[in-house]
């Protein structure tokens, strides 16, 4: 189980993720102070499901595996900009547009 302060802290930030935005799970780890992507991406597996999850993905862009199909109206929903959707299954997120900059508030208390 991920550290409570951990999970609690990656969950702060994703429900600060604006809608339409993007940030990877490395986006994240950097944002709480961590180089753990895998990591957030527990948290997200055990507690996404009581935030905007489908604001947080792999830097492949793909949309969260297996749960491509629950994400895309979300992400049409908010306008999020996508590029090569196929079908509901086969898609990628716009990440040159979609993600979140490093310059966004999210990141001012990061220390490098």
């Amino acid at each position: 189980m991920p550290d409570p302060d951990f999970a609690e802290a990656v969950l702060a930030i994703v429900e600060r993720i604006p809608a339409g935005r993007v940030m990877t799970y490395g986006d994240v780890g950097i944002a709480v102070g961590s180089e753990a992507p895998r990591a957030v991406g527990r948290v997200m597996a055990l507690y996404g499901h009581s935030v905007s999850w489908w604001r947080v993905v792999p830097a492949s862009g793909m949309p969260p595996q297996g749960h491509e199909r629950l994400a895309l109206p979300h992400y049409r929903e908010e306008g999020t900009p996508l590029r090569r959707v196929e079908s509901p299954d086969e898609y990628r997120i716009a990440l040159s547009a979609a993600r979140l900059p490093y310059s966004h508030e999210i990141y001012a208390e990061v220390v490098l």
